[in-house]
């Protein structure tokens, strides 16, 4: 009989927050610390993670609605006052900014009179997956691995304990991976970073297992938990190999898997939200049950998340999951319980297996960059995306209160649904814009000119950008300042959107759905005196998370659709005049950060000043029902959310809408032949 042991130490529990502004941000964290949390992750907003100031013409709208705005490192004082950051584990999800966002990080912390060598905490900063998932990329791969090398480097000399990339294949889940995708281009972009680092010769072959024992990994746990046990199981196996065969890391503690999780967020849902609690828990299992792969640190969405952003008390409810796991049960009293287990040595081999395949068809191409510039990498995670909706609205993929089990009783939670999510005061924005505008007229302005200057003469000549990113943080600098001053030397990049190179994911059977509006498209066309009916897929804002607008777009190429899809981060300008100059027969919005009622209702403006009056606005994202009945009032046709979740249905009424603003009778099939 197996004896209980000494109980492990559990993981940090974190939460992931942040909003409206510093101030109202670190209120949120000091309670949650009060509450049992043991570390924080950071959440910024879309324009601080993008690189702009709040006052850019591309912020306006996403200012504090995803996470807390940073522009200068007075907000950075004020995000962390009464937080000792010498005791405190922070995670910052950071990417193309994470150098400047650590610059600020270590400042503050300087002037707490902590002692920077011992700092612990992560900066995001994989920026492959930006290119592939989330969208909040600036500079072109070259300068971007640079920016990463240089962190590493910097780190492993300066903050020895801090982890200055966490290898995220979270949002490469959400994009479409499946489990051996997942491990396999999560991996790739490990060794392109741990390759980087050893030719740059910024730190000596000898200190290689230093600069490995500081890479960690977060990972995406979805709800089939053994599969995602497993999953983690074969990451840690294949993360042992690479590190000692590619690298000679003979250290068996500096080899170790280390990770961080966020359980996914993409499986909730809108309908019978009260569900995804049991999925939460189901896949916090994943990452927890088994030792020998267990997270880190495990930090868990909230329940409503589809519907919104989460007030306070929800996430505590989320903590809360974690707290009695760790603490109520005997789980951390064992060792690993599923040693042994056929089933999961099967299963783990398998994954393997797969990922060890597609990894050295990867490397074959040169490696992760350019598989990312070639579109190889998108397209795959497209197509798998593709595949795995197609699954969902066949029924072969079960989504209880979706697809199946759809009848309900009221539920208490969502009665009242504006009160069931937190909703950023627009006034916060505006409180934000001011005091940007006091910081910049109280600085020493020739500093911070020269700081900058001094920061563009590094990037060009090659030296480690981050003692002058700290010259900048120290003399005043803002956000939009230092990027903007490497996108005059690097340049900015558009990555490859993935979808002209999807393949059809469902097939047009005779008399099936897709068919039918197939025939709408077609007949519309011909109505119309159109080639084609043209249908403009936008994301206005600094939204980069595209998979739905992907999804739409590649569906209704295969309905017939000539689609305008140009990628993300667009100004209602820059979209209208797409919509003119391609003359588009609709214009499809998405928007997932909050600031549809900002950025919506400028496109409709703009749209009808440019003349155009008979091309529907259709919008699509997480959007509160209040909120999507104002933009219907606004002149929005259709608003589309989570719960819809039959794209095939939503190109057909795409075809409606078009149809009833150009005044044709709604589309029927036509009557088939009788037969006797």
């Amino acid at each position: 009989m197996t004896e209980p042991q000494k109980r492990d130490r559990p993981w940090l529990m974190r939460t992931y927050a942040g909003h409206s502004t510093a101030s109202d941000s670190n209120a949120l964290y000091r309670r949650n610390l009060a509450k049992g949390q043991t570390g924080l992750s950071v959440a910024f907003d879309l324009p601080t993670q993008t690189g702009y100031d709040s006052d850019h013409i591309l912020a306006r709208g996403e200012v504090g609605r995803v996470g807390v705005p940073v522009g200068h490192v007075g907000d950075m004082r004020t995000l962390f006052e009464g937080i000792p950051l010498e005791q405190t584990n922070t995670s910052m999800t950071i990417n193309a900014t994470a150098m400047w966002l650590l610059a600020l990080y270590q400042v503050v912390a300087e002037e707490q009179g902590a002692d920077i060598a011992k700092l612990t905490g992560t900066t995001q900063n994989d920026i492959v997956k930006e290119y592939l998932s989330r969208g909040t990329h600036v500079f072109p791969p070259g300068p971007s691995v640079r920016l990463i090398t240089d962190m590493i480097a910097y780190t492993v000399g300066n903050i020895p304990k801090w982890n200055p990339i966490n290898i995220c294949s979270y949002h490469l889940q959400e994009a479409g991976a499946t489990p051996v995708q997942e491990i396999a281009y999560a991996m790739c972009t490990a060794i392109s970073v741990l390759d980087a680092v050893r030719d740059s010769g910024q730190v000596p072959a000898e200190r290689m297992g230093d600069v490995v024992a500081r890479i960690s990994f977060f990972v995406n746990a979805g709800v089939r938990f053994v599969e995602e046990m497993c999953k983690m199981r074969a990451f840690a196996r294949l993360w042992e190999k690479v590190t000692l065969e590619r690298y000679g890391v003979t250290d068996p503690k500096q080899r170790r898997f280390r990770y961080g999780v966020q359980v996914n967020s993409l499986g909730l849902t809108e309908a019978q939200p009260e569900n995804n609690v049991q999925r939460i828990v189901l896949e916090m299992l994943a990452v927890t049950l088994s030792k020998d792969a267990r997270a880190r640190a495990v930090q868990l969405p909230a329940w409503n998340e589809a519907l919104g952003l989460p007030r306070p008390w929800d996430q505590q409810w989320s903590l809360r999951i974690q707290q009695v796991l760790a603490y109520e049960s005997d789980l951390l009293e064992y060792g690993d319980i599923f040693n042994g287990s056929e089933v999961i040595e099967t299963k783990t081999a398998a994954l393997l297996a797969g990922a060890e395949a597609e990894i050295a068809k990867v490397l074959e191409m040169g490696g992760v960059i350019p598989a990312v510039e070639s579109g190889y990498l998108k397209s795959n995670l497209v197509s798998s995306h593709a595949a795995r909706r197609a699954r969902i609205e066949s029924g072969e993929d079960k989504i209880v209160g979706v697809n199946c089990f759809d009848t309900t009783e009221p539920s208490p939670l969502t009665a009242d649904l504006d009160t069931a999510i937190m909703v950023v005061d627009p006034a916060s924005e505006r409180s934000v814009l001011a005091a940007l505008e006091d910081w910049r007229g109280q600085r020493d302005e020739a500093a911070a000119q020269e700081a900058l200057a001094e920061l563009k003469t590094v990037a060009a000549t090659g030296a480690n950008l981050m003692p002058a990113t700290l010259a900048c943080a120290r003399a005043g600098v803002t956000t939009g300042e230092w990027s903007f001053a490497l996108r005059e030397v690097f340049g900015e990049y558009r990555a490859p959107t993935g979808v002209g190179g999807a393949p059809v994911a469902v097939v047009a059977e005779p008399g099936g759905e897709l068919e039918q509006v197939r025939a709408a498209v077609a007949a519309t066309a011909e109505e119309l005196g159109a080639g084609k009916l043209r249908l403009l897929v936008g994301k206005p804002g600094l939204d980069g998370h595209s998979n739905g607008a992907e999804q739409i777009a590649v569906r209704a190429r295969d309905a017939g659709f000539e689609v305008v899809y140009q990628g993300i981060r667009l100004t209602p300008e820059q979209i209208v005049s797409a919509a003119v100059a391609e003359d588009v027969h609709c214009v499809g919005l998405s928007i997932l950060s909050g600031a549809h009622c900002e950025l919506v209702p400028d496109v409709l403006k703009r749209l009808d000043r440019a003349g155009v009056q008979d091309v529907p606005v259709i919008v699509g994202g997480i959007i509160p029902a209040a909120d999507g009945e104002a933009l219907k009032a606004a002149g929005v046709a259709a608003v589309f959310t989570p719960k819809d979740f039959g794209i095939t249905t939503i190109i057909g009424r795409i075809v409606d809408e078009i149809r009833l603003a150009n005044k044709l009778q709604p589309w029927s099939p036509a009557p088939t032949a009788a037969t006797n």
